[in-house]
């Protein structure tokens, strides 16, 4: 499947994937507002990130001058700790608003990625 479709369509269903997730984890922190103690959980994809580079599979090369440097990824973290241990209505509307269209997004370009490859089909007939 991957010699069709190459591996953006594999790397698109696995964001919808996560996105799906993330939108249970957020209506979840939300669903538990008003539970004593409960603590807002995320989904922690930072921590996978930097497994991976640790291992050396993710090495970033800078192959032109021009290229920017490789960022920290110290600040670009997802897991949500608040020190009250409350959930904050607010960010978690906010997060799932931000989910849901990044969720289209992705649905949007696999559309589109499928269209392009029915284009070329119809074409080449």
């Amino acid at each position: 499947m991957e010699a069709l479709f190459g591996k953006t369509v594999s790397l698109l269903s696995s964001m919808l994937g996560f996105r799906a997730e993330r939108h249970k984890v957020i209506a979840s922190n939300i669903a538990n507002i008003d539970t004593p103690d409960y603590r807002p959980t995320e989904l922690a994809f930072k921590g996978n990130l930097e497994e991976e580079m640790q291992k050396g599979a993710l090495k970033l090369f800078r192959t032109d001058k021009g290229h920017l440097p490789p960022i920290s990824t110290e600040k670009a973290d997802y897991k949500v700790i608040r020190s009250d241990g409350k959930v904050d209505l607010d960010t978690e509307m906010a997060n799932l608003a931000e989910n849901q269209l990044m969720y289209n997004l992705t649905v949007e370009l696999l559309s589109r990625k499928f269209k392009g490859i029915n284009n070329v089909l119809t074409e080449a007939k």
